[in-house]
């Protein structure tokens, strides 16, 4: 093909192959290739160079050589656990009712004091205006028994006119002569005590006043009642977080008690572990232990935060809570592991190296060593159980005071590989 896109050609040859697309593309290609062959020629021979160069005793790579230290590796008792959110509720429905509001779905976000869920409030509302109604008639038979009341103060009522008949003469005549006369010599004459019936008119005026007051205060009651009910038909946000799960929908109807959504704040996690009574003496409030979440097997030290103050009768395990760092991956309801020390067995003096140090070849771990010349020699070691979440003790193959890459070297930690767990 070289050859046939450099020979000498004639007019009618080269009209004929500018007429043909595939031979013209085949000559591009066919110079494109060279040119890509000589380019990566060029490459591979200066990368041998590099390399040579820093297996001579280039400086590159320096930076992540650590040197071995010497720690305690206490034994350690691996126990599952699950994440849980720390601070996480269930709303259930106060009232009776149809959904007829969700506010969202699970993972949405919202601020404290938003409304989640509503319950159709139709009814509650047209109640509501009825004793509004009530408590105006209330008010305003309050305000017609207290005229009527003041009146009786100020003016009493003469009941006597009513009984004698008007205001003639025989009427003047015992109002003049006739009830006092009786009222003198008959004292014991309750009938005809004027006195006494304008304290029956005042007592009875009060009374209907008091009665009047008494059925306002009732409405106001009933008022109270309902808007009670009519709050708890919206369910709010008791702080910022996320729906964890929905148990309704819009239009199912519910009843007291029936659970609605869950709710919770997953900024902060926490790891929930059942702990053996045997091991618990080594836990403190505070401390920092090494936790493996279940996504892409994160380590990290979480905190103890909370140590239950009684035990599982049947089986005999005290429920601790360990914070998580802020941004850990995962979420409530994954499977976590938690590693506690126990203080019956511990090494002194133990060679612990960061875990990325660690080359797996297959189920064999081990570390490149950096001898003269930070030349790299390839270890088999032993490793024992985690210190701390990034650092891991050594059992075997190595000494406290060696050199070692902290890192595996540029371009070949997917081709080393990393331990499946």
């Amino acid at each position: 093909m070289a050859s046939l896109c450099q020979q000498p050609v004639t007019r009618v040859q080269r009209i004929a192959r500018a007429r043909d697309s595939k031979t013209r593309r085949s000559c591009y290609h066919l110079a494109t290739g060279f040119s890509s062959a000589l380019l990566a020629m060029t490459l591979g021979l200066t990368a041998q160079a590099v390399s040579a160069q820093n297996a001579g005793g280039g400086d590159q790579g320096g930076d992540q050589i650590v040197t071995v230290q010497a720690g305690s590796a206490e034994s350690a008792v691996t126990l599952g656990g699950t994440v849980v959110a720390y601070k996480e509720v269930t709303l259930t429905a106060q009232i009776p009712g149809r959904v007829d509001m969700i506010a969202g779905t699970e993972g949405d976000k919202f601020k404290k004091g938003d409304i989640l869920v509503g319950i159709d409030d139709a009814q509650l509302l047209a109640k509501r205006r009825e004793v509004q109604s009530q408590i105006a008639v209330a008010q305003a038979q309050i305000a017609n028994a207290q005229v009527q009341y003041n009146r009786e103060i100020w003016s009493p009522e003469d009941r006597s006119l009513s009984r004698s008949g008007g205001m003639g003469m025989p009427n003047m005549f015992d109002q003049m002569f006739t009830q006092p006369f009786t009222q003198s010599f008959m004292p014991g004459n309750v009938g005809g005590n004027r006195w006494v019936d304008e304290r029956a008119n005042l007592y009875s005026r009060g009374t209907q006043l008091s009665q009047a007051q008494s059925q306002l205060a009732a409405a106001q009651s009933q008022l109270q009642q309902i808007d009670a009910q009519l709050r708890d038909t919206r369910s709010f946000a008791p702080f910022d977080g996320v729906i964890v799960k929905k148990m309704v929908e819009q239009g199912d109807t519910v009843q007291p008690g029936q659970p609605l959504v869950e709710y919770a704040d997953l900024t902060y996690l926490q790891v929930e572990v059942d702990v053996p009574v045997s091991i618990m003496a080594g836990l403190r409030k505070g401390m920092l232990v090494p936790v493996k979440i279940d996504v892409g097997n994160v380590r990290a030290d979480a905190r103890v935060a909370q140590i239950f103050p009684t035990a599982d009768p049947v089986r005999h395990t005290v429920t601790v809570k360990f914070d998580l760092p802020v941004g850990v991956p995962g979420g409530p309801g994954m499977y976590a592991e938690v590693m506690l020390p126990e203080e019956s067995e511990s090494m002194q003096n133990v060679p612990v190296i960061p875990d990325t140090a660690i080359v797996w070849r297959g189920s064999l771990p081990a570390v490149y060593v950096a001898g003269k010349d930070n030349r790299k020699e390839l270890r088999l070691i032993r490793v024992g159980d985690y210190v701390s979440g990034h650092d891991v003790a050594v059992l075997s193959g190595l000494q406290v005071g060696e050199r070692i890459y902290a890192m595996p070297p540029s371009g070949s930690s997917r081709e080393w590989g990393q331990r499946s767990e």
